[in-house]
């Protein structure tokens, strides 16, 4: 795990970045900030390439069809770190349902 400051984090992991497709611009400020390693820089996934609208197709196409994934969602403390940082406000936290 990082040696990020995680005073800001809640002590148990209940909670889930959303990240707004449309909106992402792969500028790794969430991966920077985040404490837990919740976020990776990633391509594009097929299906989430094809639910973009149009300025979401236009700016995945200029950023190389990468975009940030919350490749350990399950880790998430919800300090919302990323969501300040996100340049472009692509990032909400929610609850994490049960199960």
């Amino acid at each position: 795990m990082s040696e990020r400051d995680r005073s800001a984090c809640h002590d148990e992991a209940r909670w889930e970045p959303v990240i707004d497709r449309n909106r992402c611009e792969a500028k790794a400020d969430c991966v920077a900030v985040c404490p837990y390693d919740v976020f990776a820089i990633e391509r594009l996934r097929p299906e989430d390439k094809a639910a973009l609208r149009g300025l979401g197709r236009v700016k995945a196409f200029f950023h190389g069809y990468q975009q940030a994934y919350a490749v350990r969602a399950d880790a998430c403390h919800g300090c919302g770190l990323c969501v300040k940082a996100c340049p472009e406000k692509a990032i909400k936290l929610r609850a994490r349902t049960p199960g």
